[in-house]
């Protein structure tokens, strides 16, 4: 197809090169895999500048419609399917379901610890809500704004979402345009991954290190003209690491310089966190917001945010609401409130987030005595460090009957070579169990030796 597509590609400016291939793509006549045309080939034919070209591929590269390869050339992307929280293969859940294969990689809460939603139900049934009336529950807006108002560097508003990927999706899209560029902890939450490359957004890593978000990466992201920061002051997804006091302070430090960026704080593990909450976002900093989903303290199918913001943000927000869903069904915003207001319902939520801890620590203990050293984070799951490549350790793991997650998920640069860390959920496992695990583990790193 590359003769073909070299003779099909048409136009002068970088715009109106890459929509020609994508009209080649979408009609089939460029297949996944095929080549695009050398630059210097394209260029000659087109007339036009090399880097014109160049910038073509770049747009196509970043929509995901191509692949750069380096020497290699570029290519049209293969379809193949991006890693998901708690997804398992098709091949692989058959394994799964027939107990050949103990998945050990969700990143799910524990059902157990999930509160019973019944008598929440039953009182969230009341009067129908009918177009045009508020759009948040009042009884949740109150208790939510007392829950928020001490982390939040000045006055806010609230606005409520469909989970916290539903809030960062909006507010992404409020603020920027297809091209502008996001900084992203590296390694980072596999949604954010998502939401970025979905919306034509261009991901910028920065590093994270055991205070979190480092200070010289942001420096360099916002160098780079990042219109929006994406960052996890607790818990943060896959490595557990939270934002120390002294990090949080030098980062706002950084931010200073940068006040219409756009900082959204996802604060997703809240209620369940061992950690005290530090923030980013310095009280003169213009453009915030802090999400705060429900979804790992009282199931994820309560699908509901809580997203405090400056009152710009608030409204740009709430624009993005009013074209499709316009307001979260007041029914889960009920359930959650009668939830999150019920005082053994919190003192639950505590003991689930001791839980987690307990069991991550007791499994870095575990680890530790057969030569693994590893420190136990916040969070639902367990970041490993390994002194091989973790996909060799993985597949040996599988063939023991234990399916894990490796770090090449959630990494944002795949160039920078295999991760050396598996994401580990392990909070389910029994005493001897997580001793099989452990010592299985500690075989398939003495093999990859």
């Amino acid at each position: 197809m590359a003769e073909q597509a070299e003779t099909a590609i048409t136009g002068g400016t970088a715009a109106e090169i890459a929509d020609s291939v994508r009209d080649l793509i979408e009609s089939g006549i460029l297949v996944p895999g095929d080549p695009l045309p050398p630059v210097r080939v394209l260029a000659r034919r087109l007339e036009v500048n090399r880097n014109t070209v160049v910038a073509a591929y770049g747009l196509l590269a970043r929509s995901g419609a191509v692949i750069g390869q380096g020497r290699a050339g570029t290519r049209v992307a293969e379809h193949t399917p991006m890693a998901q929280e708690g997804y398992v293969a098709t091949g692989t859940l058959r394994d799964v379901a027939s107990g050949t294969l103990r998945d050990v990689g969700t990143g799910n809460p524990a059902a157990e610890l999930i509160p019973d939603l019944s008598t929440a139900l039953h009182a969230a049934v009341g009067r129908p809500v009918l177009y045009g009336e508020p759009v948040i529950d009042r009884g949740l807006e109150a208790w939510a704004r007392d829950w928020i108002a001490p982390d939040v560097p000045s006055d806010f508003q609230l606005t409520v979402t469909s989970g916290a990927v539903d809030a960062v999706e909006r507010l992404l899209a409020q603020a920027l345009t297809r091209d502008d560029a996001v900084a992203l902890e590296d390694p980072c939450f596999l949604a954010s991954i998502q939401v970025t490359r979905f919306g034509g957004y261009r991901a910028v890593a920065v590093p994270v290190d055991d205070e979190g978000m480092t200070v010289d990466g942001l420096r360099a992201a916002l160098a780079q003209g990042v219109r929006a920061v994406i960052g996890t002051p607790r818990a943060q997804n896959p490595t557990g690491v939270s934002l120390s006091a002294r990090r949080a302070e030098a980062l706002r430090a950084v931010l200073a310089e940068y006040p219409y960026v756009l900082v959204i704080e996802d604060d997703y593990y809240s209620l369940l966190s061992q950690r005290q909450f530090h923030s980013m976002v310095g009280p003169d900093h213009r453009r915030w917001a802090l999400v705060r989903s429900v979804s790992k303290f009282i199931g994820p199918d309560i699908c509901l945010a809580l997203v405090a913001s400056d009152a710009e943000t608030a409204s740009r927000l709430a624009m993005r609401l009013s074209p499709g869903t316009t307001w979260v069904s007041h029914l889960l915003q009920r359930t959650a409130h009668a939830l999150l207001s019920d005082a053994g319902t919190r003192a639950a939520i505590a003991r689930a987030g001791a839980h987690y801890a307990a069991r991550n620590e007791a499994f870095a203990t575990r680890l530790a005595q057969h030569g693994i050293e590893t420190v136990a984070g916040d969070g639902i799951n367990l970041w490993v460090g390994l002194p091989v490549f973790a996909r060799d350790v993985g597949e040996r793991l599988k063939e023991r009957g234990w399916l894990v997650r490796t770090g090449d998920e959630f990494r944002l640069d795949p160039a920078a070579g295999p991760s050396r860390h598996l994401r580990l959920t392990i909070h389910e496992l029994d005493d001897s169990e997580a001793e099989a695990l452990a010592v299985d583990l500690a075989e398939a790193v003495r093999a990859g030796r």
